[in-house]
């Protein structure tokens, strides 16, 4: 009889303990580079570049074949990913400054991250590396859902520690002018919460090491945000690692390649600590970079393959990007995914999996889980949709079509068959006016549920800024010039 008692109950743990073990939330890692060429990684071709650890953490997951990011540019594209809803709902389609004291300049107030979301749920939720949404108290990280915050407020750093200084000079020393540059505050100090960080070797092997503590410490579920800035401008590597790259002759990708090569190893380092930490089994890895390789200024040290221009462009090589989905527990069909995927996914799929708040706003992004695993078919997305400028530039993409409009004043609209021309080669517009119109429609539908831009661009602002304190300036001599001494007897 007892033996007949302690069975059941042994039965019973085992059925918790599976039970448990099914509904326990994953580990959250959310990987994020910066200006990253789509055709420089092994995985998507590249064959002068080493990436070997993205490679095996893609050939172990499911390659996303085409997977986007909500804008062709740094602030936007973030903005997209951490609320999981398109930018264009909330105003926000510029790159932000780095204002410290501008209260009102920052990711809105009225949207939720998808840290804050899972905050809720109990998970520990960081982000280490660059934020670029916000730099006065209001939106810091660590008032937006995160617990831990490690690395920049702005949106560009130097990657060496010798270059910070104390501020960013906001008059160009060689000509005595103004400067606007976007990357106001690249050599602040790094910030740890609210205080200065230290920072003592290469940046992408600093903030990967601080993110592997991270993901170490605690028993809880965590989320992090990994938002590195290689491969972004300034071009900065060890002279080591571009010495492994000494038989590409054009300099910049030389350098450019050491970049990638120490944000692969870089990634190494975190991953190696998941799994040291017993984590790695059980963390829903993403990775992706926030927009296509540059091409401004007919720049070619990063590759985009055969997509179309690249960074700022609403061609394929703006926005789509190379995209990992990684979760050894999640029991995926390793291989490729060929939907339509969107950076929008991964709020979703994170709330979904973590069992976070789902109060407020809607998310606008699918939960790709089921995808993955077989249980759904299809495209998690119809379409997929970007704007600019509020609207002078545009573009609207289902599976088989995507009509676009650059965002240049002689543009004029152009529809591709993304079937049968992955690469824009050929403009149909003319000859295909009923798939024209049906995108146009759609378009025009998901456009009315958005918001004319609410801030100035970054150098906007900053000019705009020195104006307003020069005007203030003059204003108080002004007075101070008319206004009478007192005479005390």
């Amino acid at each position: 009889m007892k033996k007949s008692i302690l069975a059941s109950v042994a039965a019973l743990l085992i059925s918790v303990q599976i039970s448990f073990a099914q509904n326990e939330k994953p580990n959250i890692l959310v990987i994020l580079a910066d200006d990253l060429g789509y055709a420089d990684l092994g995985f998507t071709g590249a064959k002068d570049i080493k990436t070997p650890n993205l490679d095996k953490l893609a050939n172990q997951g499911v390659i996303i074949k085409n997977g986007y990011v909500t804008h062709p540019y740094c602030g936007p594209s973030r903005s997209g990913l951490v609320t999981g809803r398109y930018q264009a709902r909330f105003g926000m389609e510029i790159n932000l400054t780095n204002s410290y004291y501008d209260m009102y300049c920052g990711l809105p107030l009225t949207e939720q991250t998808f840290a804050k979301r899972l905050d809720k749920s109990g998970y520990k939720t960081g982000v280490v590396g660059k934020w670029h949404l916000g730099g006065s108290d209001p939106f810091h990280p660590n008032n937006r859902g995160f617990d831990y915050f490690y690395g920049f407020l702005s949106g560009g750093h130097s990657y060496f520690p010798q270059n910070v200084k104390t501020h960013m000079p906001l008059i160009n020393s060689k000509d005595n002018k103004p400067h606007y540059g976007a990357n106001e505050g690249s050599y602040w100090p790094l910030t740890r919460n609210n205080k200065a960080g230290e920072f003592t070797e290469y940046l992408t092997t600093a903030l990967s090491k601080d993110a592997a503590k991270f993901v170490s410490k605690g028993k809880d579920p965590f989320c992090l945000y990994l938002a590195y800035n290689a491969p972004h401008l300034p071009l900065e590597a060890p002279k080591e690692t571009i010495e492994k790259y000494k038989d590409i002759k054009d300099k910049k990708r030389r350098v450019y390649a050491a970049m990638v090569d120490e944000l692969d190893q870089g990634i190494g380092i975190v991953i190696d600590a998941l799994k040291k930490s017993g984590k790695y089994e059980n963390t829903l890895i993403f990775f992706l970079s926030d927009n296509g390789g540059p091409r401004k200024g007919g720049e070619r040290f990063a590759s985009n393959g055969n997509f179309r221009e690249g960074k700022g462009s609403m061609y394929e090589g703006g926005c789509h990007v190379p995209f990992i989905v990684n979760w050894p527990n999640g029991k995926f069909k390793n291989g490729e995914f060929k939907g339509l995927v969107s950076a929008l996914d991964i709020a979703a799929t994170a709330v979904a999996v973590g069992h976070g708040d789902t109060s407020g706003y809607a998310l606008e992004g699918t939960n790709l889980i089921p995808y993955l695993t077989g249980k759904k078919k299809g495209s998690p997305h119809d379409a997929l949709y970007w704007r600019m400028d509020d609207g002078r530039g545009w573009a609207v993409r289902t599976e088989d079509a995507k009509f676009l409009k650059l965002n240049k004043p002689t543009s004029k609209p152009e529809l591709f068959d993304m079937e049968k021309d992955p690469f824009e080669s050929t403009d149909i517009v003319f000859k295909e006016k009923k798939k024209r119109k049906e995108l146009a429609k759609l378009w025009n539908a998901w456009n009315k549920e958005n918001k004319p831009n609410l801030f100035l661009q970054s150098g906007t602002y900053q000019k705009k800024r020195l104006e307003m304190y020069k005007k203030l300036y003059e204003e108080l001599q002004e007075k101070a010039s008319t206004k009478e001494l007192l005479e005390i007897e």
